[in-house]
């Protein structure tokens, strides 16, 4: 799969990730994203002390979904902001939401 997950870029051509794939990299990643929808998404709930630490944890959200091309769905509240990632192009889960699940751990890697 090549170099560490948050080092990679999103790919504008991408395809659906068969279920063997799917478990591989998860491993990748921190270990409270689950799969979600029979497999077509990957969830993690993100918890703050704040409504603004919340914001400004989806205002980072925001710029790296920006920079990747990658945009996932959000459930923001006072002190917590649920995260989705699907490709929706590929009908599921593809490499993209990976990286930026890996990214998005990143974000908040001091506070865990």
């Amino acid at each position: 799969m090549g170099s560490k997950l948050s080092n990679r870029q999103c790919q504008r051509e991408t395809t659906l990730l068969a279920g063997d794939a799917v478990r591989a990299l998860l491993t990748e990643i921190h270990t409270e994203w689950s799969c979600i929808e029979d497999g077509n998404g990957i969830q993690r709930t993100f918890r703050f002390e704040n409504y603004y630490q919340t914001i400004a944890f989806v205002n980072a959200l925001a710029w790296v979904a920006h920079a990747e091309d990658h945009h996932p769905d959000l459930t923001v509240s006072y002190n917590r902001c649920v995260v989705n990632y699907s490709t929706h192009s590929v009908g599921g889960l593809s490499e993209n939401d990976f990286i930026c699940a890996a990214r998005i751990d990143a974000l908040v890697a001091d506070d865990a």
